[in-house]
């Protein structure tokens, strides 16, 4: 996805609000680190002093009296320098890691409980944007910059004060640089930062790129679309290769010019502090401090720039993580419901009733959250528990909604559907998906063995229930055909394996969890004849006493359904059983005799 650069321009304190809920159980860390920076801003400030002193005590009357207790006081400072470090480095560490974990384990329990209509307009790539690198940048930020732009801030403001005790005059020399300084540092961050994000939203397209290349690489082969395909990446490495020439540019004129006002500054301090000290105005020490705070002074103005730059910038990855959390989800349960039932997280599994699979749709009008027209109006179906409905009709007719109404994913957008004579909403969505068994067209498998997903139909299966479970489907027929057996890695998202041996996985895991309403979408719709064969044989058996929804393309499968729904434009325009449907000679008689005779052509044909 490509993402926007019209980030914030300007600081928001209400934007940052919406993060102390994640920030707040660490402010024991940030207490830490801030306090132990109080600390380090004073060292850094008073070890130019120590030069100062041996100078002027030391070097200048060549002696050595008194060095012992000059060496001990600069080595204690030196270490309680180096513990501070480490203790405000550990806890600013805790607050990163902790703050990041605990934003993506927010946002991955937030998905859990978003409808499909969130996954159906809303790219893979958007949101593993915002779990993966917009809350590494956030907890960055609120763990490094936070703390540093203290310091640098307290340092300034420190290195000015002793400036300004020792000599005003050599001070006011450092203090007017300053404001050409922040100026040209405000100038070019601005500069800058709309570059890098020029190359991020780039580098966003690189990415995308590379994932369509290696996803469809066989697609990209088989439509000899090599030399498209470099031509187009040639495209957006030449914008990348663009964008972050010109912030090399701006950089390689920004740091020199800083680098000429430093030296400057340097030069007149040292000019004129020399004749100072020639006419004995100021020590010799005192010149020497004032040309190290000169030369570090520009460091953390220039940090503070760049600081702020940051925190402008982050506000736009809050924006899109505080998006996703307060995404609102189309399905949502009640607070009395979620009370005694629990939620997608926390399930209240002793507050469940069992489920007998009667379904009843009553005077139900539906439509799609980002439709116009409604799909459904007024419908009304009484499923017994233990029926079989088929929903025929052509691409694209809408199939898929009853089931999703069904089963909860969506809910009507008038009237009422009831499970075993009570309204669904009156009891959680975990409940009603738990007795759902899906088998889909294209089946998702886990990564791992075929054994572990068969059992995530139900985690706590012993090894000998899981291969009945796939006896019962004949899937061990294919996995028996397999090197390793039950012990094979299927892959990501089960690609080393067949749709069909993916789809017999798949129903096995279904019929492990043994739930009381089974869907099957089109699963026979693209596999071989001899799978399909397998799948058939236990359909019926596997099916009877339990409610079912068989979303067919080939007909030939649902002869044997109680009530067959056929589907138009989003519409049910017949419904009854097969013989019913076929004497009527309406849209299902077309339908299924086109089928017939393509069958048939085929057979003579192929």
């Amino acid at each position: 996805m490509k993402e926007s650069v019209t980030d914030s321009k300007t600081f928001s304190f209400g934007i940052w609000k919406k993060m102390l809920p994640f920030f707040r159980p660490y402010y024991k860390y940030f207490i830490t680190t801030i306090s132990l920076n109080v600390l380090l801003v004073l060292v850094d400030v008073v070890v130019p002093l120590f030069q100062s002193y041996a100078i002027d005590h030391f070097i200048v009357p060549d002696t050595l009296e008194g060095v012992g207790p000059f060496a001990f006081a600069y080595a204690f400072v030196i270490i309680m320098q180096t513990v501070c470090v480490f203790i405000s480095v550990r806890a600013a560490i805790n607050i990163e890691m902790n703050v990041g974990k605990d934003l993506k384990r927010a946002q991955f329990v937030h998905l859990q409980k978003l409808s499909f209509s969130y996954y159906n307009t809303t790219p893979v790539g958007y949101i593993h944007a915002r779990v993966m690198s917009d809350t590494l940048k956030i907890a960055t930020v609120l763990a490094w910059g936070l703390v540093d732009m203290f310091w640098a801030l307290a340092y300034v403001v420190g290195v000015f004060v002793i400036m300004f005790v020792l000599n005003w005059r050599l001070a006011s020399i450092v203090i007017l640089v300053v404001p050409f300084i922040a100026v040209l540092t405000a100038f070019f961050q601005k500069k800058m930062l709309f570059w890098n994000r020029k190359i991020r939203e780039t580098n966003s397209e690189i990415t995308g790129a590379f994932n369509e290349g290696i996803t469809g690489a066989q697609t990209s082969k088989t439509l000899v679309m090599e030399e498209l395909n470099d031509r187009s990446f040639r495209e957006i490495t030449g914008r990348m290769k663009e964008s972050s020439m010109t912030l090399a540019k701006l950089t390689a004129i920004y740091m020199p010019l800083i680098l000429f006002f430093s030296s400057s500054v340097t030069a007149f301090v040292l000019a004129r502090g020399g004749y100072f000290v020639q006419n004995q105005v100021i020590a010799l020490g005192t010149l020497s401090v004032f040309l190290s705070y000169a030369v570090s002074i520009f460091e953390p103005i220039q940090q503070l720039a760049r600081l702020m730059s940051d925190m402008v910038a982050c506000q736009a990855n809050i924006e899109r993580v505080v998006g996703l959390l307060e995404q609102e989800p189309n399905v949502t349960d009640s607070p009395e419901v979620i009370e005694k039932y629990g939620d997608a997280v926390h399930p209240k599994k002793d507050n469940w009733e069992p489920i007998k699979g009667e379904i009843e749709f009553r005077n139900v009008t539906f439509c799609y959250p980002d439709g116009k027209e409604n799909v459904l109006e007024d419908f009304n179906l009484k499923i017994p528990a233990g029926t079989k409905v088929a929903i025929v009709g052509d691409t694209g007719a809408g199939k898929s909604t009853i089931v999703n109404l069904a089963g909860r994913f969506f809910e009507p957008t008038k009237g009422q559907i009831l499970i075993d004579g009570r309204d669904y909403r009156e009891r959680s969505q975990l409940w009603l998906h738990s007795q759902i068994g899906y088998v889909l067209q294209n089946p998702h498998l886990f990564s791992g063995t075929i054994r572990e997903n068969i059992r995530y139909g139900r985690l706590d299966a012993t090894d000998a229930e899981v291969e009945e479970a796939a006896r019962k489907v004949s899937a061990d027929q294919v996995i028996a055909k397999l090197e390793k057996g039950y012990d094979t890695d299927v892959g990501e998202g089960g690609n080393r394996l067949s749709t069909g041996e993916k789809q017999l996985i798949s129903f096995a895991r279904a019929i492990l969890a043994n739930p009381a309403i089974f869907v099957l979408d089109e699963a026979t719709s693209s596999i071989d004849t001899w799978t399909e064969q397998l799948i058939q044989k236990a359909t019926d058996r596997l099916l009877a006493g339990h409610t079912s929804f068989m979303i067919a393309h080939r007909l030939s499968t649902v002869r044997n359904a109680d009530i067959i729904l056929v589907m138009k434009d989003g519409k049910i325009i017949e419904q009854g059983n097969h013989r019913e449907l076929i004497h009527k000679k309406g849209q299902y008689y077309r339908l299924y005799s086109r089928q017939f005779e393509e069958e048939k052509m085929l057979k003579v044909f192929g």
